[in-house]
């Protein structure tokens, strides 16, 4: 694929009226005011993007925030719906999709403009960007870049579902607004919660370290992508599942599956912590429609010698038993709130230790992606795109075309290179059979394990 993308158009896409709303950011959205996430969609086929712009104009009416700018008014960081607009770029590339796809996680890839999350936090650009990018062979990729600060992966999923309906002439899902995402919570939260805060403030010496690990990401680091099966998953869950004396999700054994086999080949025998992110929603009795960071967080040691069934079903206790009360985000709007606006940017998440191998694992694969549909055509491929590669982070989401798993993990390039040889990839896929059909991804992805 040609690594110059030529620039086709340009344009703003705006709602066409201003609402004006004013949503307070809570505290932890104004953790997250320095993050942007980026992901793509493959299609196989060329989208007009005079479509794309007019069913984005028309979902940014009910989801105004992505429009809008953040300020920061009395040292309170909000979002204004003002409709200053979603910038819209259209490139072409002399390469083929399946060259893009193959390039998807890696530095440089250029398939999406990833927004500046700092420069969007001090006001004045845009808190969503997209990219639409033409192969040579008809292909189009819809890289997309937003602000953490306005919204979760379930927020963005819920505006892609609303610009897809607006693009198909269907009826536009709910959206609401957290007007202000502290008080909201204050209301739904049980009085006492598990009382640990998912945040600490890391001591100058630590601060340091973690400075330069940042800094040495793109050289210490690389991403791996590891292509499942179902037939492999369906192995792994009855042999967890009968381990544990309970039923197991797919998350919950690809989970454990990933992270016992990368500590085996690391060498690395050391109870860890392992840390899940959970939509918060349901379990407080919200609406799915809600816009805004609603995401908890799970916390499990790992102990290498209790074996992967263990992990799996601990993390299922978890994910699925633990009442409200177990959550933490009372415990992180008090530690939060006791430290102030002012120095929020000294905290960091419990789970970004790279100096502790703290592996934080996302499931992104039941947020329906590949259930989207633009101009009548559904994408052949989501993912994340390449973020800055901190190590012990993985995202799985559907294989090509919504078939199998597919996860994305940062390690540190010594392990990386031992996963990809075939040590590695035997470690990983011992749940496979000669006679099971490679996955799609495999064939599409030319470095995928």
């Amino acid at each position: 694929m040609s690594i110059w993308p030529k620039l086709r158009r340009s344009r703003t896409v705006r709602a066409g009226h201003a609402t004006g709303r004013v949503l307070r950011c809570g505290l932890m959205d104004t953790m997250l005011a320095d993050l942007a996430v980026s992901v793509v969609l493959c299609f196989d086929r060329p989208l007009d993007d005079d479509r794309l712009a007019a069913g984005l104009a028309r979902a940014l009416e009910r989801v105004p925030v992505f429009a809008g700018r953040l300020r920061t008014v009395d040292g309170v960081l909000e979002a204004v719906c003002d409709d200053s607009g979603v910038p819209l770029d259209v490139y072409t590339v002399d390469g083929t999709l399946a060259e893009a796809m193959g390039r998807v996680a890696a530095s440089g890839a250029e398939l999406v403009d990833r927004m500046d999350a700092p420069g969007a936090r001090a006001g004045g650009t845009p808190l969503f960007t997209v990219r639409v990018t033409r192969t040579a062979d008809g292909g189009t990729v819809l890289g997309c870049s937003w602000h953490h600060a306005i919204g979760d992966l379930h927020s963005f999923m819920l505006l892609l579902r609303i610009w897809s309906a607006a693009v198909e002439g269907e009826p536009l899902p709910e959206a609401e607004l957290v007007g202000d995402q502290d008080l909201l919570l204050d209301e739904v939260l049980p009085a006492e919660d598990c009382g640990r805060p998912g945040f600490r403030v890391p001591s100058a010496a630590e601060a340091e370290l973690l400075a330069r690990a940042v800094a040495a990401g793109p050289r210490a680091n690389r991403t791996v992508q590891i292509a499942f099966t179902e037939d492999e998953v369906a192995r792994m869950r009855e042999e967890f599942g009968a381990a544990a004396g309970r039923r197991l999700s797919s998350g919950d054994v690809l989970c454990a599956h990933l992270l016992s086999t990368l500590r085996e080949l690391d060498g690395d025998d050391v109870e860890r912590m392992l840390t899940v992110p959970v939509n918060a929603r349901r379990r407080l009795g919200l609406s799915d429609a809600l816009i805004g960071n609603l995401l908890s967080e799970v916390h499990v040691p790992h102990r290498p010698k209790d074996g992967p069934a263990a992990l799996a079903g601990a993390l299922r206790r978890a994910v699925e038993e633990f009442p409200a009360e177990h959550l933490n985000l009372r415990a992180n709007l008090g530690f939060l709130a006791a430290l102030g606006r002012a120095r929020l940017r000294e905290c960091v998440p419990l789970g970004f230790d790279p100096q502790a191998r703290r592996f934080s694992f996302s499931n992104w694969s039941r947020f329906g992606a590949y259930r989207l549909s633009f101009q009548g055509h559904r994408p052949v491929f989501f993912s994340p795109a390449a973020n800055y590669p901190l190590p012990w982070v993985c995202w799985t989401v559907e294989g090509f075309r919504g078939e199998g798993y597919l996860s994305t993990v940062v390690l540190p390039a010594r392990l990386a290179a031992r996963v990809r040889g075939a040590e590695g990839r035997a470690a990983l896929h011992r749940y496979r059979r000669a006679a099971d059909e490679l996955p799609g991804s495999a064939a599409v992805l030319p470095k995928v394990v």
